[in-house]
């Protein structure tokens, strides 16, 4: 049994909501490698939200249907489409692994300002808010850029469940700077791994924390072709897979 499914046992046992179909969602984890110490940028989700209440994460939401219908010039790495395609449940099929990525990117935008891509003259149009403002900038999302590190199921019985994918990238690819458009995330601050691990945090985003600093500090950026930890629960049991 895997520390995740370890440190999750007692919380599952303890639910009592009714259960529910998992929705796509993505999250994004901007790396800043220009200072001493990486930092990683999170903030702290409203006390009045039902799911994950007061706790720190990285900025992301569930895939919406402008996510799956933008055109963008950009594409996703083959190795890391791939590894989005294992084991989808549902339909799969690259135009919805693609629709993950923008997710990530688009839910970055509207809750902490960043832009995530590259200046370009390539036009996009989109019904989108969100979408429109890479229009109005100019900014091609970065799909060939992003890195899928983990990807982690809510346990059944919870408020909320998402089959959630974890992408991450280099601030460098921030082509940017805006206001936030919604509130969702408060307190938004870059932070070494230190301070962060410090902070009330979900335990699937400790994990992926705690996983992803061992790789920088050996030195050991994420690569499309490494392999990705894939959390989830059936039967009753905790599983930890390597898509």
């Amino acid at each position: 049994m895997s520390d995740y499914a370890k440190r999750l046992t007692e919380v599952v046992r303890n639910q009592g909501h009714p259960n529910c179909r998992p929705r796509d969602a993505a999250t994004l984890i901007i790396v800043d490698q220009t200072a001493r110490n990486p930092l990683i940028l999170m903030g702290k989700r409203h006390e009045r939200h039902a799911f994950l209440p007061g706790k720190f994460v990285f900025p992301g939401g569930r895939v919406d249907a402008g996510d799956s219908k933008l055109a963008v010039p950009d594409r996703l790495d083959p190795k890391v489409e791939k590894k989005l395609l294992a084991d989808m449940k549902g339909n799969p099929s690259a135009a919805r692994a693609r629709a993950m990525a923008l997710a990530a990117i688009r839910e970055t935008y509207e809750e902490t300002g960043l832009l995530i891509g590259a200046q370009t003259n390539s036009t996009m149009k989109s019904r989108s808010p969100a979408w429109r403002a890479f229009a109005e900038h100019n900014v091609v999302p970065a799909l060939s850029s992003l890195d899928f590190i983990c990807r982690a199921i809510t346990p059944p019985r919870r408020p909320r469940r998402y089959d959630t994918r974890f992408f991450c990238i280099s601030s460098e690819h921030i082509a940017q700077r805006e206001n936030p458009v919604d509130v969702e995330l408060l307190d938004l601050h870059w932070l070494t791994f230190a301070k962060a691990l410090d902070l009330d945090l979900p335990i699937i985003t400790r994990v992926v924390l705690e996983e992803l600093q061992q790789n920088l500090e050996t030195g050991r950026y994420p690569q499309a072709g490494d392999r990705v930890p894939f959390y989830y629960m059936r039967n009753g049991v905790f599983r930890r897979e390597l898509l």
